[in-house]
Protein backbone atom coordinates (compact mmCIF):
# COMPACT_ATOMS: atom_id res chain seq x y z
CA UNK A 1 0.00 0.00 0.00
CA UNK A 2 1.46 3.17 -0.97
CA UNK A 3 -0.20 6.68 0.11
CA UNK A 4 0.08 9.95 -2.57
CA UNK A 5 3.32 11.12 -0.31
CA UNK A 6 5.32 8.09 0.43
CA UNK A 7 5.49 4.00 0.40
CA UNK A 8 4.67 1.79 3.12
CA UNK A 9 5.37 -1.38 4.39
CA UNK A 10 9.31 -2.41 3.91
CA UNK A 11 11.05 0.19 2.12
CA UNK A 12 14.34 -1.70 2.69
CA UNK A 13 16.19 -4.72 4.24
CA UNK A 14 20.27 -5.28 3.94
CA UNK A 15 20.42 -8.91 5.44
CA UNK A 16 23.80 -8.93 5.69
CA UNK A 17 23.88 -5.72 8.25
CA UNK A 18 20.65 -6.17 9.66
CA UNK A 19 19.91 -7.75 13.20
CA UNK A 20 17.40 -10.73 12.31
CA UNK A 21 14.27 -10.94 14.46
CA UNK A 22 10.83 -9.80 14.28
CA UNK A 23 9.87 -6.56 15.11
CA UNK A 24 6.61 -5.52 17.56
CA UNK A 25 4.55 -2.13 17.12
CA UNK A 26 0.93 -1.23 17.67
CA UNK A 27 -0.56 1.64 14.97
CA UNK A 28 -1.75 5.02 17.18
CA UNK A 29 -5.73 5.00 17.60
CA UNK A 30 -5.83 1.17 16.64
CA UNK A 31 -7.68 -2.06 18.91
CA UNK A 32 -4.19 -4.16 17.77
CA UNK A 33 -0.38 -4.83 18.26
CA UNK A 34 1.69 -6.48 15.16
CA UNK A 35 4.45 -8.72 14.98
CA UNK A 36 6.38 -8.54 11.54
CA UNK A 37 9.30 -10.51 10.06
CA UNK A 38 12.40 -9.05 8.45
CA UNK A 39 10.53 -9.04 5.05
CA UNK A 40 7.56 -6.84 6.59
CA UNK A 41 5.40 -10.28 6.61
CA UNK A 42 2.61 -10.16 9.74
CA UNK A 43 3.31 -13.16 11.58
CA UNK A 44 1.16 -12.79 14.50
CA UNK A 45 -2.12 -9.91 15.87
CA UNK A 46 -2.89 -9.13 19.04
CA UNK A 47 -6.62 -7.62 19.15
CA UNK A 48 -8.11 -5.90 22.61
CA UNK A 49 -11.05 -3.51 22.26
CA UNK A 50 -10.24 -0.53 23.62
CA UNK A 51 -7.07 0.07 22.05
CA UNK A 52 -3.39 -0.97 22.42
CA UNK A 53 -1.10 2.26 22.75
CA UNK A 54 1.94 0.92 23.26
CA UNK A 55 3.11 -2.42 24.39
CA UNK A 56 5.95 -4.84 24.93
CA UNK A 57 6.78 -8.79 24.90
CA UNK A 58 7.47 -10.48 28.85
CA UNK A 59 9.82 -13.27 28.58
CA UNK A 60 6.57 -15.70 28.95
CA UNK A 61 4.86 -14.37 25.22
CA UNK A 62 2.29 -12.23 27.22
CA UNK A 63 2.07 -8.54 25.89
CA UNK A 64 2.13 -5.43 28.18
CA UNK A 65 0.63 -2.55 26.83
CA UNK A 66 -1.31 0.83 27.98
CA UNK A 67 -4.68 1.04 26.63
CA UNK A 68 -5.78 4.82 24.87
CA UNK A 69 -7.77 5.99 27.42
CA UNK A 70 -11.55 7.58 27.83
CA UNK A 71 -9.44 10.85 25.92
CA UNK A 72 -6.42 9.60 23.33
CA UNK A 73 -3.54 10.37 23.27
CA UNK A 74 -4.19 9.83 27.42
CA UNK A 75 -4.16 5.99 28.97
CA UNK A 76 -5.13 5.08 31.89
CA UNK A 77 -5.12 1.44 32.21
CA UNK A 78 -1.67 -1.19 31.81
CA UNK A 79 -3.31 -4.83 30.45
CA UNK A 80 -1.01 -7.61 30.49
CA UNK A 81 -2.59 -10.76 28.11
CA UNK A 82 -1.44 -14.12 26.88
CA UNK A 83 -0.60 -14.81 23.39
CA UNK A 84 -3.88 -15.35 21.97
CA UNK A 85 -5.28 -11.91 23.33
CA UNK A 86 -7.20 -12.76 27.10
CA UNK A 87 -6.77 -10.85 29.49
CA UNK A 88 -4.20 -11.52 32.32
CA UNK A 89 -3.78 -8.50 34.49
CA UNK A 90 -4.84 -5.08 34.54
CA UNK A 91 -4.33 -1.92 36.94
CA UNK A 92 -6.56 1.46 36.62
CA UNK A 93 -5.38 4.89 36.90
CA UNK A 94 -6.95 7.92 35.39
CA UNK A 95 -3.33 9.57 35.60
CA UNK A 96 -1.11 6.62 34.06
CA UNK A 97 1.64 7.82 32.09
CA UNK A 98 4.17 4.77 31.86
CA UNK A 99 5.26 1.60 32.97
CA UNK A 100 7.81 -0.92 33.63
CA UNK A 101 7.84 -4.46 34.90
CA UNK A 102 10.07 -5.08 37.61
CA UNK A 103 12.23 -8.28 38.23
CA UNK A 104 10.20 -9.26 41.37
CA UNK A 105 7.20 -9.03 39.37
CA UNK A 106 5.67 -5.60 40.83
CA UNK A 107 5.15 -3.00 38.24
CA UNK A 108 6.54 0.93 38.01
CA UNK A 109 4.64 3.18 37.06
CA UNK A 110 4.76 6.74 36.24
CA UNK A 111 1.76 9.22 37.17
CA UNK A 112 1.04 12.73 36.96
CA UNK A 113 -1.10 13.43 40.03
CA UNK A 114 1.45 14.79 42.47
CA UNK A 115 -0.45 18.91 43.49
CA UNK A 116 2.78 20.91 44.52
CA UNK A 117 2.60 23.72 47.05
CA UNK A 118 1.62 27.11 46.10
CA UNK A 119 5.26 28.58 47.45
CA UNK A 120 7.22 25.72 45.42
CA UNK A 121 5.05 26.69 42.34
CA UNK A 122 5.58 30.25 42.12
CA UNK A 123 9.20 28.86 43.01
CA UNK A 124 9.56 26.93 39.57
CA UNK A 125 11.32 28.99 36.92
CA UNK A 126 10.40 29.01 33.35
CA UNK A 127 7.32 28.49 31.40
CA UNK A 128 4.40 31.14 30.13
CA UNK A 129 1.85 32.64 32.03
CA UNK A 130 -1.69 32.29 31.43
CA UNK A 131 -4.71 33.29 33.19
CA UNK A 132 -5.66 29.90 34.02
CA UNK A 133 -2.38 28.67 35.53
CA UNK A 134 -3.17 26.44 38.50
CA UNK A 135 -2.03 27.94 42.27
CA UNK A 136 -0.35 24.58 42.68
CA UNK A 137 1.32 22.94 39.48
CA UNK A 138 1.05 18.77 38.93
CA UNK A 139 4.16 17.13 40.00
CA UNK A 140 5.69 13.24 38.99
CA UNK A 141 5.44 10.23 41.00
CA UNK A 142 6.90 6.73 40.33
CA UNK A 143 5.06 4.66 42.25
CA UNK A 144 6.01 0.57 42.70
CA UNK A 145 2.60 -1.56 42.18
CA UNK A 146 2.67 -5.34 43.82
CA UNK A 147 0.18 -7.16 41.21
CA UNK A 148 -2.92 -6.67 43.91
CA UNK A 149 -2.77 -3.02 42.97
CA UNK A 150 -1.17 -2.44 46.35
CA UNK A 151 1.55 1.02 46.18
CA UNK A 152 4.61 -0.43 47.85
CA UNK A 153 6.63 2.76 47.48
CA UNK A 154 6.21 6.22 46.41
CA UNK A 155 8.65 8.29 45.07
CA UNK A 156 7.87 11.86 43.97
CA UNK A 157 9.60 14.12 41.75
CA UNK A 158 9.47 17.57 43.41
CA UNK A 159 11.05 16.39 46.57
CA UNK A 160 14.56 15.89 44.22
CA UNK A 161 14.37 18.84 41.32
CA UNK A 162 15.49 22.07 42.22
CA UNK A 163 13.14 24.97 41.50
CA UNK A 164 15.77 27.30 39.78
CA UNK A 165 17.96 24.76 37.57
CA UNK A 166 15.00 22.28 36.38
CA UNK A 167 13.96 25.08 34.52
CA UNK A 168 10.64 24.63 32.65
CA UNK A 169 10.82 25.33 28.83
CA UNK A 170 9.84 29.03 27.75
CA UNK A 171 7.19 27.53 25.11
CA UNK A 172 5.53 25.28 27.56
CA UNK A 173 2.78 26.22 30.32
CA UNK A 174 2.90 26.71 33.89
CA UNK A 175 1.01 23.89 34.95
CA UNK A 176 2.74 20.86 35.78
CA UNK A 177 6.99 20.60 36.44
CA UNK A 178 8.46 18.22 34.83
CA UNK A 179 5.61 16.16 32.42
CA UNK A 180 7.41 13.50 32.82
CA UNK A 181 7.01 11.32 29.27
CA UNK A 182 9.07 8.14 30.22
CA UNK A 183 10.08 5.67 32.89
CA UNK A 184 12.81 2.33 32.14
CA UNK A 185 13.83 0.20 34.89
CA UNK A 186 17.13 -1.07 35.30
CA UNK A 187 17.88 -4.60 34.49
CA UNK A 188 18.43 -5.55 38.24
CA UNK A 189 15.51 -3.21 38.84
CA UNK A 190 18.05 -0.80 41.21
CA UNK A 191 17.42 2.14 39.65
CA UNK A 192 15.36 3.54 37.02
CA UNK A 193 15.59 6.47 34.25
CA UNK A 194 12.88 9.28 33.60
CA UNK A 195 12.39 11.78 31.10
CA UNK A 196 11.02 14.67 32.00
CA UNK A 197 10.29 16.06 28.54
CA UNK A 198 9.57 20.34 29.55
CA UNK A 199 12.66 20.27 31.35
CA UNK A 200 15.13 18.89 28.79
CA UNK A 201 16.37 16.61 31.48
CA UNK A 202 16.59 12.52 32.35
CA UNK A 203 17.63 11.58 35.72
CA UNK A 204 18.76 8.34 36.82
CA UNK A 205 17.83 7.75 40.22
CA UNK A 206 18.32 5.11 43.30
CA UNK A 207 15.47 3.04 43.81
CA UNK A 208 17.00 2.08 47.56
CA UNK A 209 17.89 5.86 48.41
CA UNK A 210 15.57 8.03 46.24
CA UNK A 211 18.41 10.28 45.24
CA UNK A 212 19.00 10.89 41.85
CA UNK A 213 22.17 9.92 41.18
CA UNK A 214 22.97 11.55 37.49
CA UNK A 215 20.54 14.33 35.60
CA UNK A 216 21.29 15.36 32.37
CA UNK A 217 19.88 17.14 29.53
CA UNK A 218 19.60 21.03 29.12
CA UNK A 219 21.18 22.67 26.27
CA UNK A 220 22.26 19.30 24.47
CA UNK A 221 18.56 18.28 24.04
CA UNK A 222 14.67 19.05 23.60
CA UNK A 223 12.04 17.05 24.59
CA UNK A 224 13.50 14.02 24.53
CA UNK A 225 11.70 10.36 24.81
CA UNK A 226 12.88 7.18 25.44
CA UNK A 227 16.16 6.48 28.04
CA UNK A 228 17.35 3.25 28.05
CA UNK A 229 20.07 1.57 30.14
CA UNK A 230 22.77 -0.21 28.13
CA UNK A 231 25.25 -3.25 28.92
CA UNK A 232 28.01 -0.69 28.87
CA UNK A 233 26.86 1.61 31.24
CA UNK A 234 25.55 4.29 29.10
CA UNK A 235 22.51 5.99 28.14
CA UNK A 236 20.32 5.88 24.82
CA UNK A 237 17.67 8.25 23.91
CA UNK A 238 15.46 9.77 21.92
CA UNK A 239 16.30 13.28 21.37
CA UNK A 240 12.50 14.85 19.76
CA UNK A 241 14.38 18.47 19.14
CA UNK A 242 10.73 19.63 19.92
CA UNK A 243 10.87 23.68 20.66
CA UNK A 244 14.82 23.24 19.49
CA UNK A 245 16.25 26.55 18.87
CA UNK A 246 16.85 26.93 15.34
CA UNK A 247 16.17 23.88 13.08
CA UNK A 248 13.93 21.20 14.33
CA UNK A 249 15.58 18.08 14.17
CA UNK A 250 15.33 14.96 15.78
CA UNK A 251 18.22 12.34 16.76
CA UNK A 252 19.55 9.89 18.37
CA UNK A 253 22.30 9.92 21.76
CA UNK A 254 24.43 7.38 23.83
CA UNK A 255 25.22 9.44 26.87
CA UNK A 256 28.08 8.32 29.04
CA UNK A 257 26.52 9.16 32.60
CA UNK A 258 30.37 9.04 34.18
CA UNK A 259 31.33 12.12 31.90
CA UNK A 260 28.15 13.23 30.34
CA UNK A 261 29.19 13.29 26.58
CA UNK A 262 27.45 12.03 23.93
CA UNK A 263 29.81 9.25 22.43
CA UNK A 264 27.44 8.53 19.44
CA UNK A 265 24.73 9.63 17.50
CA UNK A 266 22.02 9.21 14.62
CA UNK A 267 20.95 11.89 12.40
CA UNK A 268 18.79 12.07 9.21
CA UNK A 269 21.15 13.57 6.38
CA UNK A 270 19.97 16.21 5.69
CA UNK A 271 19.01 16.65 9.40
CA UNK A 272 15.25 17.50 8.41
CA UNK A 273 14.89 13.73 7.05
CA UNK A 274 14.14 12.50 10.66
CA UNK A 275 12.09 14.21 13.27
CA UNK A 276 8.94 13.70 15.17
CA UNK A 277 7.77 16.59 17.66
CA UNK A 278 6.50 13.72 19.48
CA UNK A 279 6.63 10.12 20.55
CA UNK A 280 8.95 7.54 19.42
CA UNK A 281 12.47 5.60 20.85
CA UNK A 282 15.67 3.47 20.34
CA UNK A 283 16.53 0.32 21.28
CA UNK A 284 20.02 -0.85 20.86
CA UNK A 285 19.93 -4.23 19.72
CA UNK A 286 22.25 -6.82 20.36
CA UNK A 287 24.68 -7.00 16.89
CA UNK A 288 25.21 -2.61 18.22
CA UNK A 289 22.73 -1.62 15.63
CA UNK A 290 19.97 0.81 17.26
CA UNK A 291 16.48 -0.14 16.32
CA UNK A 292 14.69 3.84 15.99
CA UNK A 293 11.01 4.57 15.79
CA UNK A 294 10.34 7.92 14.32
CA UNK A 295 6.71 7.78 16.11
CA UNK A 296 5.00 10.64 14.11
CA UNK A 297 5.58 9.72 10.37
CA UNK A 298 4.85 5.93 11.30
CA UNK A 299 8.70 5.23 10.60
CA UNK A 300 10.76 1.79 11.91
CA UNK A 301 14.30 2.25 10.90
CA UNK A 302 17.44 0.11 11.90
CA UNK A 303 21.01 1.56 11.61
CA UNK A 304 24.50 0.71 11.95
CA UNK A 305 27.38 2.22 14.10
CA UNK A 306 28.13 3.55 11.27
CA UNK A 307 24.79 5.30 10.75
CA UNK A 308 24.37 3.42 7.46
CA UNK A 309 20.07 2.47 7.34
CA UNK A 310 20.19 -1.75 6.73
CA UNK A 311 16.57 -1.90 7.47
CA UNK A 312 13.45 0.43 6.83
CA UNK A 313 9.29 0.18 7.48
CA UNK A 314 6.21 2.17 7.53
CA UNK A 315 3.59 1.43 9.10
CA UNK A 316 0.57 0.88 6.56
CA UNK A 317 -2.11 1.84 8.95
CA UNK A 318 -3.53 5.08 8.86
CA UNK A 319 -6.62 5.74 11.08
CA UNK A 320 -8.20 9.28 12.59
CA UNK A 321 -6.52 11.24 14.93
CA UNK A 322 -6.58 14.80 16.38
CA UNK A 323 -4.76 15.62 13.24
CA UNK A 324 -6.34 13.86 10.31
CA UNK A 325 -5.84 10.94 9.31
CA UNK A 326 -2.28 9.44 10.70
CA UNK A 327 -0.17 6.01 10.51
CA UNK A 328 1.86 7.12 14.05
CA UNK A 329 3.70 4.79 16.25
CA UNK A 330 4.23 5.15 19.79
CA UNK A 331 7.05 2.90 19.82
CA UNK A 332 8.96 -0.51 18.33
CA UNK A 333 10.97 -3.05 19.67
CA UNK A 334 13.23 -5.89 18.00
CA UNK A 335 13.19 -9.35 19.92
CA UNK A 336 15.54 -12.08 18.26
CA UNK A 337 14.37 -15.75 17.53
CA UNK A 338 16.28 -16.75 20.42
CA UNK A 339 13.93 -14.61 22.70
CA UNK A 340 12.13 -16.73 25.55
CA UNK A 341 8.89 -14.69 24.39
CA UNK A 342 9.00 -16.42 21.41
CA UNK A 343 9.96 -19.91 21.59
CA UNK A 344 7.83 -22.61 20.20
CA UNK A 345 5.56 -20.01 18.83
CA UNK A 346 3.94 -20.67 15.24
CA UNK A 347 5.02 -17.28 13.50
CA UNK A 348 4.26 -18.65 9.87
CA UNK A 349 3.13 -15.66 7.84
CA UNK A 350 0.68 -18.00 6.36
CA UNK A 351 -1.46 -17.65 9.58
CA UNK A 352 -2.04 -14.30 8.48
CA UNK A 353 -2.62 -14.42 5.04
CA UNK A 354 -5.64 -11.74 4.26
CA UNK A 355 -3.68 -9.20 6.52
CA UNK A 356 -0.04 -9.75 4.27
CA UNK A 357 -2.15 -9.82 1.10
CA UNK A 358 -3.89 -6.31 2.04
CA UNK A 359 -0.85 -4.96 3.88
CA UNK A 360 2.33 -7.24 3.55
CA UNK A 361 5.25 -7.29 1.72
CA UNK A 362 5.21 -5.95 -1.70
Amino acid sequence: MNTSYRPTGLIRYDSSGAHRGYTLFSPNGGDDAYLIDMEGNFVHRWHYPGGIAYGFLLDNGNLLFRDLGANPPGADHIREVDWDGQLVWEHYDPSLRRHARLPNGNNLMLFQRDRISADLTRSVLGGFATVSDPEQMLGDQVVEVAPDGTEVNIWHSADHLDPETDVICPLERRDAWGSANDLTASPDGSSFLVSFRILDTVAMVDRATGEITWKWGPGNISHQHHPTYLDNGNVLLLDNGSHRRGLSYSRVVEVDPSSSEIIWQYQGRPMVSFFTHFTGGAQRLPNGNTLITEGQQGRLFEVTPANEIVWEYVSPFFVPSQWGMANAVFRAHRYGPDHPALQGRDLDPGLLGNLNRLYGRR
